[in-house]
């Protein structure tokens, strides 16, 4: 189940970016709301960035073991 939370959490933080660069884009935010849209904006990429990291982590644990697929552990680091 945690990995569907993991995808669900992606999925709906890169929609909830789209959905900011496309306010930011309109130009009709003022600078206060442009700049916490941003900041916002900001964190959730951040956020994407950490989770295809992590699954790229996972890809390339379970494609280099000889050919046969097998799943270790590793670390996660949060970002800050």
């Amino acid at each position: 189940m945690a990995r569907k939370k993991a995808a669900v959490d992606f999925e709906q933080s890169l929609a909830e970016l789209q959905t900011l660069v496309e306010r930011l884009e309109n130009g009709e935010l003022s600078l206060e709301d442009s700049l916490t849209a941003f900041e916002q904006g900001i964190r959730l990429t951040r956020d994407c960035q950490g989770a295809l990291a992590q699954a790229e982590q996972k890809v390339q644990i379970l494609l280099e073991r000889d050919g046969e697929l097998a799943q270790e552990p590793f670390d996660v680091e949060q970002p800050e």
